[in-house]
């Protein structure tokens, strides 16, 4: 039962950071920095990585048969 929380705390954290990561791609700051360099900013990216990784955990821990 435990297990199966934590993995669902994993769910959320990873679905929150994609969330932060793709409300602060939209910002005024990253678009503007988008238009000059051609990529979006490290911190965008970092969320985007950190969250998938904590989601797909989270989806593994929960569905993974013991």
């Amino acid at each position: 039962m435990q297990n199966k929380l934590i993995s669902l705390v994993l769910v959320v954290v990873g679905v929150g950071l994609l969330y932060w990561g793709y409300g602060e791609s939209r910002s005024v700051t990253s678009q503007v920095s988008e238009a000059f360099s051609g990529s979006p900013l490290d911190k965008v990216m970092y969320k985007y990585i950190g969250g998938a990784v904590v989601l797909v955990t989270g989806l593994y821990l929960y569905f993974r048969k013991r």
